[in-house]
């Protein structure tokens, strides 16, 4: 979380600059970073399956005050774009990816 604050407070012109994978890279780094912060809410919750959509639920949380903190920033805008869809996404797919690995893995540990 600290990471993610950070780096949206720097401005734009602090920002490395990609040239054309620019916005590819940018994109991938929200979703890989919410996708992250997701799984460790849902560490925090000692994977309990109950509690799946309380950490997807809290990293969309963090992403929405995160990109409310950026409107705040100089050169900086809000995107409700960027939570609705990169942060949104990358924080379901890291749990969706999870649980796919927990399902399969479910079967070695505890044979049927």
């Amino acid at each position: 979380m600290l990471i993610i604050f950070s780096s949206s407070s720097q401005p734009s012109d602090n920002l490395p600059s990609f040239q054309k994978w620019d916005y590819v890279i940018k994109k991938m780094g929200h979703a890989i970073g919410y996708g992250l912060l997701a799984m460790s809410y849902f560490h925090f919750f000692k994977y309990d399956p109950k509690k799946y959509r309380l950490a997807w639920f809290l990293a969309v949380a963090f992403a929405a005050t995160d990109e409310f903190h950026q409107s705040f920033v100089t050169s900086r805008h809000a995107s409700a774009f960027d939570v609705l869809i990169f942060d949104n996404l990358g924080a379901a797919f890291a749990l969706l990816l999870y649980f796919i690995y927990w399902r399969k893995n479910e079967k070695k540990i505890y044979p049927t």
